[in-house]
């Protein structure tokens, strides 16, 4: 039985909360393998002068743990 583990992680971006959550799938993959979903749980923007300046996501991602023993590490 897999087992899988769930981190959180903020992200943001100038583009859209679109580009937020990828943004964080994209960081979190650089020190974790086999991510297999991504779940925002909160959406935030701040603004300024009455226009939108930043996309904020906070984000549950869900990866797969690596059984050593199975594995032979």
């Amino acid at each position: 039985m897999p087992v899988v583990k769930v981190i959180e992680i903020l992200a943001q971006s100038d583009k859209g909360w679109e580009d937020a959550a990828r943004l964080a799938v994209a960081e979190a993959s650089k020190t974790i393998r086999d991510i297999k979903s991504i779940y925002i749980k909160d959406f935030q923007a701040t603004v300024e002068n009455d226009q939108i300046t930043s996309f904020r996501v906070n984000a549950k991602i869900s990866f797969a743990v690596r059984d050593s023993q199975k594995d032979g590490d």
